[in-house]
Order: C-alpha cells, then structure tokens, then sequence
C-alpha cells in the first residue's frame, strides 16, 4: 500500500476536507436517504422487533471530530445486552449475532439508521470511521490526526475490512486482539492515504466499491 505523501500539514487536512460544500452534499443525501429509504427503514425496524426481544435500533459510543464523544445508531443485530457479554469486535460467525442480524450485516443495511447521524452532522458521507473510545490508546499520534475530519458512514479502512480480513476473527480465541494487532493499524493507514487524496472522483469510486463488496464481491 501506498505511503501517506508528505508535506501537508495536519492543518491542512482539517482545513481542506471539511468544506461547507461537503456539508451540503451530505444534508441532501441525508433527507433524499431519509425519505427514500424511510420505509425500508421501518420494516426493517419491524423485522428485528419481531425477530428478537429488544428494541430495534442500537446505540453505541463512538469517536468523532475533535475526539468528541457520539451516540451511532445502527439496526440492532446481537441479541440483547450481547456487547457486555464479550468483545467488541465480531467475526461473522459470532453466536451472538442474530439470524437476521447475520443478514443485516452482509448487506450493510444495519448502518442504513446512521442517515440520521449524517442528518445531525455527526458525520460525514465518506471518510475515516469513527472510533470505539476502547480502541483509542492504541492510536499512533499521526493516526489520531484522521480525528480532525468529519468520521463517515463509509469508510476506505472500514471497506477493507469488511472483506476477508474480519472472517481471520472466526477462528480467533481473542478477536480483540487479533484486530488491535494486526487490523488496525493497515485499516488506520487506508483512511490516512484516502485523506491525502479526497476529492468528489474519489469519493465516488469508494460509493462503488462499497456497492461492490455489499453486493457479495471481494
């Protein structure tokens, strides 16, 4: 993989990425998303009701811009009080996860509920995922720059990920450290080269390649 390119300074990602242009784009999918997509939504919200006692949607702390704390909501896809019984990173075999949630997962449409964060502002379009504050310490001091942009409902270390990588967790006696150790740190230097290179021609191949992987391809 390439190397970050040197000579653009921390201020100068903050300062060239986080546009007001960016920010409109983002509320115009956000409220296309919201009422396309409403309905879907809701069945979907009714699917997981039925599905599994608990509600359904799924609040969980994350680390956004600024290192500030936020609420992402995601469709519920672990049974009930599931992320206090174990780690936080699954593999796709997890028995935590529900039948349907397994289904969820594949097709990316648990995250369909983060329109709303979109909405509000907590993110982005694209860009770097927004952090567990559990995995925070482990991040090198150039990786904690990738906390002055906007996090993104999707994101090029995300997208790497979610391929083959996160089944290496199945087989894992401890997933968490298996992810620290030797996913994080590639996933982290993804969203750094994606920053160097931001743009709208970008961005749009990564929608594609997120359609790509969502759609069973590697």
């Amino acid at each position: 993989m390439a190397t970050v390119k040197a000579g653009r300074s921390t201020q100068d990602v903050q300062n060239l990425h986080d546009t007001a242009l960016r920010r409109c784009a983002d509320l115009f999918v956000a409220l296309a998303g919201l009422v396309l997509l409403g309905p879907v939504l809701l069945v979907l919200m009714l699917a997981v009701r039925l599905t599994s006692p608990g509600p359904a949607l799924y609040l969980q702390t994350r680390v956004g811009r600024g290192q500030w704390e936020f609420s992402i909501v995601k469709l519920r896809t672990m049974a009930v009080g599931s992320d206090r019984q174990g780690g936080l990173v699954t593999g796709s075999a997890d028995p935590r996860v529900t039948s349907l949630g397994r289904f969820l997962r594949s097709c990316r449409l648990d995250e369909l509920p983060q329109l709303v964060n979109l909405l509000r502002g907590d993110m982005t379009l694209v860009g770097p995922r927004p952090e567990v504050p559990r995995f925070l310490p482990f991040y090198t001091e150039r990786e904690r720059t990738l906390f002055q942009v906007r996090p993104g409902v999707i994101g090029p270390g995300a997208l790497l990920f979610a391929t083959e990588q996160v089944q290496e967790l199945d087989d894992a006696d401890d997933p968490e450290r298996v992810y620290v150790t030797q996913h994080l740190h590639p996933k982290l230097r993804c969203d750094l080269e994606y920053l160097v290179h931001r743009s709208l021609r970008h961005d749009l191949r990564l929608l594609l390649e997120t359609a790509w992987v969502v759609g069973g391809r590697k």
